[in-house]
């Protein structure tokens, strides 16, 4: 049976993020599993629980094992990406292969955890939402997007406004409560991808280089065109690298089978 894909998905968005890109994937044969994070789409955010990324990937756990899914390779675009590495640190001996896009593996700075905090106060202002949404959704997507193809904009403004307030807060605080997942990072040693846009506006070429670099076996993929969504703004070439790394995951897994039998033999 071929590794699961599990897609996780951006804020403030839902698991739709990764609709074309998980179509090719399926049109593939591949098995893709494409969750609502906590608080977003269909999932509700946990009761009484303060922010934390921990308790979404360890929701997301869970939620695997109830589905029978042990090992896994794993994608996380934006906070998709961090709820990842959260799931790397603290369940490592699943994850059998990484994408990372969009995704900083550093703990964000003070000025920046700073203004996620400003920020879920402000979206729980009914008064300021709207506005809010209008002035920070479009530096979701590349320039290249927006010109040429408004009408994704348009989406993900909808989406967007369509999140539950409370929601977009409580991930907006896990997310600048995070931790520092370099060194998680610097120990998983499988088949890895970090994928970038070139015209991202949020996460820089040198933040993304750091963080390909502190994977042992991670390279970096930037696509022109692209901004800060690139399964919704290129989800074919999304898909691509991703079958990539099915397959570098699929040859690293018969390799030790072989290293295995061959030990096994020589007992």
């Amino acid at each position: 049976m071929s590794l699961p894909l599990v897609l996780l998905h951006a804020l403030p968005l839902d698991s739709s993020l990764w609709d074309g890109t998980a179509r090719v994937l399926r049109a593939g044969g591949r098995r893709v599993l494409t969750p609502d994070l906590c608080g977003f789409g269909a999932a509700p955010l946990p009761h009484g629980s303060p922010p934390s990324l921990d308790a979404v990937a360890d929701g997301l756990a869970r939620e695997l094992d109830r589905q029978g899914i042990g090992e896994l390779a794993l994608a996380g675009c934006s906070m998709g990406g961090y709820v990842a590495m959260a799931f790397l640190r603290r369940h490592p001996d699943r994850v059998r292969a990484l994408a990372l896009l969009a995704a900083r593996g550093t703990a964000d700075s003070d000025e920046a955890a700073g203004r996620r905090l400003r920020f879920a106060d402000a979206v729980l202002d009914d008064s300021a939402r709207a506005g809010l949404v209008a002035a920070t959704t479009p530096s979701l997507l590349g320039a290249t997007t927006r010109a040429r193809r408004p009408h994704l904009t348009a989406r993900v403004t909808g989406l967007a406004l369509a999140a539950r307030p409370r929601s977009v807060a409580w991930a907006q605080r896990a997310i600048a409560a995070r931790t520092d997942s370099t060194a998680a990072l610097r120990t998983a040693d499988v088949p890895a991808v970090v994928v970038i846009g070139a015209e991202d506006e949020l996460v820089s070429l040198d933040e993304a280089c750091r963080t390909a670099e502190a994977l042992p076996r991670g390279r970096l993929v930037v696509l022109p065109g692209v901004g800060h969504l690139a399964p919704l703004e290129a989800p074919e070439a999304t898909a691509e690298i991703l079958a990539g790394l099915l397959a570098a995951a699929r040859t690293t897994g018969a390799q030790a089978l072989v290293r295995a039998e061959a030990q096994a033999a020589a007992c």
